[in-house]
């Protein structure tokens, strides 16, 4: 599947190691095999997205399982869901790969599927597209999707965010868009930790202009928690720059530190 540039929207053609399109905008391959399609007038900082730490501290996470049974929920409704003859993945906001890595690998029933991986951090693409070869990776931003109109057959979205214009406009009729967000308990005994009044979140589900909300179910367990493990995962939060000092020495001399796990799994087909 084609890029589309994201400085005039034509479609995108691969020549030896660099991306061109009509108007000979060009974008060089990464030896990694990324391509990085972030023009640098469109960035709001200089370097967005994880930094390094933070990414290696997300990678460590996952790499533990913690998530694993998250990654496996998403992968049984894009089973039940994607089209029987799907060609088209994206997993936005996909950071390291973790995800989009499992299901390029689990989705061995749709021979011809491409799985691609999105994210504004550089440093994460990098190390995704070094690492899983079987997956499509670039860096860009999810407010304007570098994939043709009507091109997609199915997105991911875990924690993400994206314009609804974008999913109208890149998911194929029949498609589907599967979403992740914490449901009401999703990590509330690290925010207690930072928050006198600790609120839940609202599990409203999103309303999604031309989709049709087909599965909604929510996957609640406990995690137990090493140290570095909980360091770990206050890194990935976006509480993270709350955390005092104190907090942070308590979270890494922790033996076992109890965490819920809460997520909401939204699936939206459009019509």
């Amino acid at each position: 599947m084609s890029y589309q540039c994201p400085l005039c929207h034509s479609s995108l053609s691969q020549q030896a190691n660099t991306w061109c399109c009509s108007n000979n905008h060009q974008f060089d391959l990464a030896k990694e095999g990324y391509v990085n399609l972030m023009p640098a007038h469109h960035k709001g900082s200089k370097n967005p997205g994880d930094n390094k730490e933070m990414m290696q501290s997300r990678r460590a996470f996952l790499e533990a399982g913690h998530y694993h049974a998250l990654r496996n929920t998403v992968i049984d409704v894009l089973e039940l869901y994607l089209p029987e003859q799907a060609e088209s993945l994206l997993d936005i906001g996909c950071g390291e790969g973790y995800y989009t890595s499992g299901f390029a690998e689990a989705l061995q029933a749709h021979p011809s599927l491409e799985v691609h991986g999105l994210d504004i951090s550089k440093v994460a693409i990098r190390y995704a597209a070094k690492r899983y070869k079987q997956c499509h990776f670039c860096v860009a931003s999810s407010h304007r999707l570098p994939f043709a109109d009507r091109s997609l057959d199915g997105i991911v979205r875990i924690y993400a965010p994206c314009k609804t214009d974008e999913l109208v406009r890149t998911v194929k009729q029949g498609g589907i868009v599967v979403t992740v967000t914490p449901a009401a308990r999703h990590l509330y005994q690290l925010k207690e930790l930072i928050y006198n009044d600790v609120k839940l979140h609202d599990m409203t589900a999103e309303a999604i202009d031309g989709f049709d909300l087909i599965e909604d179910k929510q996957l609640h367990y406990e995690m137990t928690l090493g140290g570095e493990e909980a360091t770990a995962l206050m890194q990935m939060t976006p509480f993270a720059w709350k955390t005092s000092d104190a907090i942070w020495q308590q979270l890494a001399e922790s033996e076992q530190f109890r965490c819920e796990a809460d997520f909401s799994i939204r699936v939206y087909r459009k019509r």
